[in-house]
């Protein structure tokens, strides 16, 4: 009888220390527990589970390990300016499944909305929003002298891709994704290279990109072909760690996110060799997204300070590649249309939109109910459009 007391007494002492865990919890990891996805594979997590986790992407180690970006000493102040009525908002939010939309002009908030129980506190991933932050850390490196030219081969700096089908590609051909390597970026094929590149065993001793890339067969000549290339962008970060002998998360601290006076700490999950997943994966509040476009706006200068090259964005943010859209077009890891507006775009509705003419920022998270197919995307250019109409019209 004493035994039984004992081991219930045991049970119970668990299960309130389990209970007081819970409770210490913050609201975004436990709806991450109580929609716990059941592999890491985000392209096959149903709507709900995605709902929990691209708020919380970071929470558990058992899902993804990540690195944490501090916030700027000094932040970027967004003061609120004249409200912009929006006709058709609250179906356009809800149509898009919106997490969060933060618009901003002259470095005024316009327009701020949050939905999906996100809030202006909270972290939403980027998917490949964080591509356009990748670059720019190329452009802080030529900047720092640690990257010699953009025509540098990419082997230079990182010799495991030595005698494989990157030998002879440049950076500038990375950044434009034209090198020519074989690769399937098909979101809903579980065969493809996107979907199980992030899962497959490294070889010892190189890191987890690299491992992968280096195996994949050469298809058109070095800067022929424009073709979407997530696991190139991987490499980006691979070769900026090389250069600057810094971790990626950390140099994005020194050289974007302090500079750019981020309000908020940020985080970018880690492959299974500890190397930040460059081409997507950095969790951040969507007022830092937006203050992402107001450092573009500003050419990259803080203060007295210029983070890239003077003419960096000029090159980035414009069309280097045709990527098959009319009126748009490819550039240093960013989207560009022949109107002179760029964006940053990740797959399931994450993006930063800059216009330089209007001095415009909109940067929008959400959970789309696919990754890239559907409505969504063609109805977000057309939102696009009309917050443009609508500032030209005197809003």
């Amino acid at each position: 009888m004493r035994k039984r007391t004992i081991g219930l007494a045991l049970v119970g002492a668990v299960l309130l220390a389990a209970g007081g865990w819970y409770a210490s919890l913050d609201k975004e990891t436990r709806g991450l527990l109580a929609a716990m996805p059941t592999d890491a594979d985000v392209l096959s997590w149903s709507v709900p589970q995605r709902d929990a986790a691209f708020r919380a992407m970071d929470r558990l180690p058992v899902l993804a390990k990540a690195n944490t970006i501090s916030p700027s000493p000094h932040p970027l102040p967004l003061p609120v300016g004249k409200p912009l009525v929006i006709p058709g908002l609250d179906q356009y939010m809800a149509s898009q499944r919106a997490a969060g939309l933060v618009i901003v002009q002259d470095g005024r908030i316009r327009l701020e909305r949050y939905a999906l129980d996100f809030d202006a506190k909270g972290r939403w991933t980027s998917f490949s929003v964080a591509k356009s932050f990748t670059s720019t850390l190329v452009g802080a490196a030529i900047q720092d002298g640690a990257i010699h030219s953009l025509e540098d081969k990419v082997s230079r700096y990182v010799p495991g891709l030595r005698g494989s089908a990157y030998d002879d590609v440049t950076i500038r051909q990375l950044l434009t994704m034209s090198s020519g390597v074989r690769w399937n970026e098909d979101y809903e094929d579980p065969k493809s290279d996107v979907a199980r590149f992030n899962n497959a065993a490294p070889e010892q001793g190189l890191d987890a990109t690299v491992s992968y890339m280096r195996k994949l067969p050469r298809a058109h000549p070095p800067g022929e072909v424009w073709h979407y290339n997530t696991g190139e962008t991987n490499l980006i970060g691979v070769l900026v760690s090389e250069a600057t002998h810094k971790p990626l998360s950390r140099y994005l601290e020194e050289k974007v996110w302090h500079p750019a006076g981020m309000e908020a700490e940020a985080t970018w999950l880690l492959d299974k060799t500890g190397h930040e997943i460059a081409g997507c994966c950095l969790q951040a509040a969507t007022r830092d997204f937006a203050r992402m476009g107001l450092f573009v706006l500003a050419n990259g200068r803080s203060g007295d300070r210029q983070i890239v090259p003077p003419d960096w964005f000029a090159q980035a943010t414009h069309k280097q590649k045709d990527d098959g859209e009319p009126g748009r077009g490819y550039g240093f890891q960013w989207w560009t249309y022949d109107e002179g507006s760029v964006a940053a775009q990740g797959i399931f509705g994450q993006g930063i939109f800059i216009d330089p003419k209007r001095r415009l920022v909109i940067a929008s998270n959400a959970n789309w109910p696919r990754a890239d197919l559907g409505p969504q995307p063609a109805a977000r250019e057309a939102f696009y459009k009309q917050v443009q109409a609508l500032i030209d019209a005197g809003q």
